[in-house]
């Protein structure tokens, strides 16, 4: 993903989920997909799909059980 699509995504991102402190950034030796952070957190990874000229973004996001609330 070059810098124009990174920002395209982190933007769209943004406005969806209303929240300024998403940034995308590259991953060492990955073309393909960034990481998704919220602040100082990681949250998942987006990959980018190119295929027959159709452009898609998948996100998988990993939730632990730990980090989920016990009540």
């Amino acid at each position: 993903m070059d810098n124009d699509e990174i920002l395209r995504v982190q933007k769209y991102l943004r406005g969806k989920f209303r929240l300024d402190t998403i940034t995308l950034h590259r991953r060492a030796n990955k073309d393909d997909s960034v990481e998704m952070m919220i602040g100082d957190e990681f949250i998942g990874v987006i990959y980018k799909d190119d295929e027959d000229g159709e452009v898609s973004y998948d996100f998988n996001m990993a939730i632990l059980d730990f980090d989920l609330p016990k009540d």
